[in-house]
């Protein structure tokens, strides 16, 4: 009896003797997220820095800009004074110094054919830029993920094969051709939509006063129908020009993340249950999908404002890509400097949204 004490005693320790209970930690909602916005934060000073470079040296390998839009129309002295005057007379490192400067602090420059500033430009332009891309992400999003849906519930059959060339025409056919086919039909054989323009003459005018500069909200604003209406016509033919472009990728997407949905644990006990294959898309393998496509739109929105272009040059939608053009015609480079270096920052800022939203997501973005 006794040995049975002691050897029992032996086996066990005193409670006030015992080493501290040992923790560990679990990582159940992936990194940080203030750390992460942090680094992405970081990370996009760098990309936008390397973008204003290119644009910066890419525009003077042309010689100085002031030559290329004034050398015909201008004596030499004038052309001399001038170049004197806007400091491109300078090295180009003193030059690229001192436009970094002005960047950071949103001084573009002034335009050389209109004697404007290039911010002015950007905001009275930028906000039609925006409108149109607005509505070609919505397109984009309307054909794309549904079509996507239905290519992966009906895959590798007639429908699934005639989606996906269908993928490949909207993102291969160029955005101009598309936009000049669309008006032929739309426009000249069938007379349903007008040909060009953001809205007719009288609405122009009266939404281009104090407001927003986007159109629609305007047209909402001043309560009358017929302003909306007209608004929205003039808006679709650009809308579906520039916003199949988008579609095809985001129908590929779709498509290949739910067929990889599909065979995962969770979507095998769901059908167990007898949950149909329609249900299973629509609720149980769509979220999931969605994820890659906002970790891609940033990316997207680059290839809406590149396109953008082309679309509202062919439709002229007088934003920034229609005005884009006009700049690049008349050879004035610090205009076209100004709103590429704009551009780019757009684009850097919308990768940083776009990267946050998903990390809100998914948080194994965070790792």
């Amino acid at each position: 009896m006794t040995s049975n004490v002691a050897s029992s005693s032996a086996g066990t320790t005193p409670a006030g003797d015992r080493p501290p209970a040992r923790t560990t930690r679990t990582r159940t909602g992936g990194g940080s997220l203030g750390r992460y916005i942090l680094i992405r934060f970081l990370l996009m000073i760098p990309t936008v820095l390397i973008l204003v470079t290119v644009v910066f040296f890419l525009i003077r390998l042309t010689g100085d800009p002031i030559t290329a839009a004034l050398g015909g129309r201008l004596t030499p002295d004038q052309l001399a004074q001038r170049i004197h005057e806007a400091g491109y007379d300078r090295p180009v490192l003193v030059q690229y110094f001192e436009y970094l400067g002005q960047v950071f602090t949103f001084d573009f420059g002034t335009t050389l054919t209109d004697r404007r500033p290039v911010t002015e430009v950007l905001v009275t332009y930028g906000t039609a830029t925006l409108e149109l891309v607005i509505y070609a992400l919505i397109v984009a999003f309307i054909v794309g993920v549904p079509l996507g849906m239905v290519a992966a519930a009906r895959r590798d059959r007639w429908p699934d094969a005639a989606l996906r060339v269908s993928a490949i025409l909207f993102y291969a056919t160029p955005v101009f051709f598309a936009g000049l086919v669309a008006k032929l039909i739309f426009s000249v054989w069938l007379g349903w939509l007008p040909v060009s323009g953001r809205a007719n003459v009288r609405t122009e005018i009266v939404l281009s006063k104090d407001g927003t500069g986007i159109y629609l909200i305007d047209a909402i604003a001043s309560g009358n129908p017929a302003y909306v209406q007209d608004v929205l016509l003039h808006a679709i033919l650009p809308a579906l020009t520039l916003g199949l472009l988008t579609a095809g990728i985001f129908l590929r997407l779709v498509r290949t993340n739910l067929i990889g949905t599909y065979n995962m644990p969770y979507i095998d006990a769901a059908r167990s249950r007898g949950v149909n294959e329609g249900r299973l898309v629509r609720t149980h393998a769509y979220r999931p999908a969605l994820i890659p496509i906002i970790t891609v739109m940033g990316l997207q929105i680059a290839l809406l404002l590149g396109g953008a272009v082309l679309t509202e040059t062919t439709f002229e939608w007088k934003g920034l890509g229609f005005q884009l053009a006009a700049y690049l015609g008349s050879r004035d480079f610090v205009a076209v400097q100004g709103i590429v270096a704009m551009i780019a920052v757009i684009v850097a800022v919308t990768n940083f949204v776009v990267d946050i939203i998903a990390a809100f997501i998914d948080p194994r973005v965070r790792y």
